[in-house]
């Protein structure tokens, strides 16, 4: 069944097109009532999108390491503890 109701998005462009051009919000009916700007919208659509974006900084640069960068980091991780528990 369709329903004639006309809704409001917002549409918010991705900084990475990778994946994913666009993100589309649809805004509740109610919100208008409430004294909400359309700019109020937009920045709490690109806030929302943003904190999808994966994470902290530091959790962004942790993924575009190597993976023989983590192969070697464990590598030594292991040793160390090999060490450790062969030197106590």
């Amino acid at each position: 069944m369709v329903k004639g109701i006309s809704r409001r998005v917002v549409v918010v462009d991705s900084p990475d097109q990778r994946f994913f051009e666009q993100a589309i919000f649809i805004v509740r009916n109610d919100a208008a009532g409430e004294g909400v700007t359309a700019r109020e919208l937009v920045e709490e659509a690109r806030r929302v999108a943003r904190s999808y974006e994966g994470g902290s900084r530091l959790s962004r640069r942790f993924r575009e390491f190597s993976p023989a960068l983590y192969t070697l980091t464990g590598a030594a991780a292991i040793g160390l503890v090999w060490l450790l528990v062969t030197l106590l």
